[in-house]
């Protein structure tokens, strides 16, 4: 199974590289994670290059579609030609947005009537089309999924990981990355923010 982040220019390092390094701690049960460009290398808002390690098309073969944030959002969702590049498809694919990448899947289309989690800054453009934000770090309904807030990343990789390998593959992760000393309240906090996910379609 195999996970695309996609990762544009301006990007927030904090919602890439967190998903996509919890997600990869699964690669022997075979769960990957790949930074998805749409050119071969991207800057991040602090000056960070990163070369892709899958080209944007790959979106369209991945199991899950991880769009991350960054302070160029807004433009690559008013971008005509990169969003005609983003072919997802939620009946067969889990689809996650991180802070203001709730935006494209605004543009996709494909967040219904259901409401989202940003950060505070994405906020009044989500909320200007109609959407309800909340003031929770993560929610989901199908195989859609957003979160607001740089940390709730781990949230998204914890939903990624809870419906593809089960809840216990998520906890083994969670437990290993957690602070010392605060493993059973870190994970529980996680895995309590994604349990209103259905459990794992077939796969």
């Amino acid at each position: 199974m195999q996970v695309a982040v996609l990762t544009f220019d301006g990007f927030n390092e904090l919602d890439s590289f967190i998903a996509a390094a919890l997600i990869n701690r699964c690669r022997a049960d075979g769960l990957e994670a790949f930074i998805t460009t749409p050119t071969p290398v991207v800057t991040s808002m602090n000056g960070v290059e990163v070369t892709g390690q899958r080209p944007m098309e790959f979106v369209t073969e991945a199991n899950v579609v991880l769009v991350g944030s960054g302070v160029r959002a807004r433009e690559v969702a008013a971008d005509d030609r990169l969003v005609a590049r983003l072919r997802l498809d939620p009946s067969r694919q889990l689809v996650g947005a991180q802070c203001s990448g709730a935006l494209v899947l605004a543009r996709l289309g494909l967040l219904g009537s259901m409401p989202v989690c940003t950060d505070r800054r994405t906020r009044p453009f989500v909320e200007a089309p109609g959407f309800t934000v909340l003031d929770t770090p993560f929610h989901s309904e199908g195989n859609i999924a957003t979160a607001g807030g740089c940390l709730a990343s781990q949230y998204l990789a914890a939903w990624v990981m809870t419906r593809t390998l089960g809840e216990d593959a998520a906890r083994g992760v969670l437990d290993y990355v957690a602070p010392v000393g605060e493993n059973e309240e870190y994970v529980d906090r996680a895995l309590r923010a994604v349990r209103t996910a259905p459990a794992p379609a077939g796969r």
